[in-house]
């Protein structure tokens, strides 16, 4: 377990926050970061739908983007998310400079970061609850 989560942080998809959420984690609710994982890939799904949506448009409404990219940061940030963190600061920079080319492209790559994500913590919490709350992991140095 400790060697896997280690791997998350060394390999960059995640960051302190992820930690100060397990900090919070007790034996009166021993899922809770899972639950709190389970629900910001709920609300991101919805998020990436309504980015996919509005970067088919011809004209593309940088603002619109914007907003979106700064809702989709901001619980990415909470939940520790350090590349698609910093997809969506790169995101939200091309549209500061309307640079329609790098927000697709950078779209495309976040689309990618979150996927990888959402893969490598499923798997980290299925372990999690195979190893039971007596084997919880260490924190990572």
């Amino acid at each position: 377990m400790q060697s896997m989560k280690q791997s998350l942080f060394d390999q960059g998809f995640l960051d302190d926050q992820f930690e100060q959420l397990e900090d919070l984690q007790d034996d009166a609710n021993p899922n809770f970061v899972e639950e709190v994982a389970a629900l910001y890939f709920r609300d991101s799904a919805r998020l990436l739908h309504n980015l996919e949506q509005a970067m088919q448009k011809k004209a593309l409404d940088f603002g619109r983007l914007d907003g979106y990219m700064h809702q989709f940061k901001g619980s990415s940030s909470s939940i520790g998310a350090r590349k698609v963190k910093m997809e969506c600061t790169q995101f939200s920079d091309h549209c500061r400079m309307g640079n329609a080319e790098g927000c697709k492209r950078t779209f495309q790559q976040l689309k990618k970061e979150h996927s990888t994500l959402k893969k490598k913590l499923q798997l980290y919490f299925q372990f999690a609850r195979q190893a039971g709350p007596s084997n919880k992991a260490c924190r990572p140095k």
